[in-house]
């Protein structure tokens, strides 16, 4: 079967935000944002198939699919397509990101047929909004010690303000700084990352995103940008902080949810890449609940 897949541009944002609207998920894959932006780095482009979008990514391997956003008996038919393309293109049928419950719905229409295997490094960590912001409780007692020596240390030094088109310039100027001191043009996936940052910079306003911004003695220490992903849940996608201003990530992070995030139930802060300093420290916020991603292959 012909599909035809085209890559990723600005002007589909309209309609990929319209499919991913009414095809919640709280996969942090599901934002126009985040599939705009590492489009290049992982050779995806889309196509509408069945009524369904469809995302597709291209290796030395060949091509996967990321589960389809569509009404249910839509989705279907659509898989039934891209099991007929990959057949076509003489490569076996592989899809991923794909969460529990979507493979819920492939083993009750293909019984027994795929499997799935699970990666612990893509799987999004979610939290409490209200935990985030308060940090209440014994297990986030450190989390506060934090605060509390980084409001002492900074005690009238410091200020937070949202990202706006008059601070952008200034944020743009920190991540640069920050992509110099943390050795991003000597590993492959850092240089892909400071580049996310930095378009997500250029484009902040085009994107609809929603930033804020750490100082001290008046520069930017910190900043970070995310948007709402669903009716009760905002993402995190991009945290920036200078090493060397002790507390600034814990910081940034609890007031970005005060000031940003409180009308949202739960923040899905993405998942660690299997980064053992970033798996300690997503851990450490203690996320109520994980979003399972897997590949899916046939038996």
């Amino acid at each position: 079967m012909e599909i035809e897949f085209k890559k990723i541009e600005l002007g589909d944002q309209e309609l990929i935000s319209h499919f991913f609207a009414h095809h919640t998920s709280r996969s942090c894959e599901r934002t126009f944002t985040n599939v705009y932006l590492w489009a290049r780095f992982y050779d995806v482009s889309f196509a509408v198939v069945e009524e369904s979008l469809v995302f597709k990514s291209e290796n030395e391997e060949g091509c996967s699919f990321v589960y389809p956003a569509g009404e249910p008996e839509q989705v279907r038919r659509a898989i039934d397509a891209l099991m007929e393309y990959s057949k076509g293109r003489g490569e076996p049928f592989r899809m991923y990101n794909v969460t529990p419950d979507n493979y819920a719905y492939i083993e009750q229409w293909y019984p027994e047929r795929f499997q799935i295997e699970y990666n612990e490094d893509l799987a999004d960590y979610v939290y409490e909004s209200e935990k985030l912001a308060t940090l209440s409780g014994k297990k986030l007692h450190s989390k506060r010690n934090h605060i509390n020596k980084f409001k002492a240390v900074y005690e009238g030094r410091w200020s937070y303000e949202p990202i706006t088109k008059e601070n952008l310039e200034e944020c743009f100027q920190m991540a640069l700084k920050w992509r110099n001191e943390n050795g991003c043009e000597d590993d492959e996936e850092k240089n892909a990352e400071i580049c996310v940052t930095l378009n997500s910079l250029r484009l902040f306003e085009e994107l609809g995103l929603v930033g804020g911004v750490l100082k001290v003695d008046g520069e930017i220490a910190a900043f970070t940008i995310g948007e709402p992903i669903c009716e009760d849940t905002f993402v995190v996608h991009i945290e920036k902080a200078f090493a060397d201003i002790d507390g600034a990530y814990t910081m940034i992070n609890q007031q970005f949810v005060q000031h940003a995030c409180m009308d949202y139930r739960y923040v899905n802060r993405e998942e660690d890449t299997g980064a053992e300093g970033l798996r300690k420290a997503k851990r450490s916020y203690k996320p109520v609940f994980m979003v399972e991603k897997g590949v899916v292959t046939e038996k």
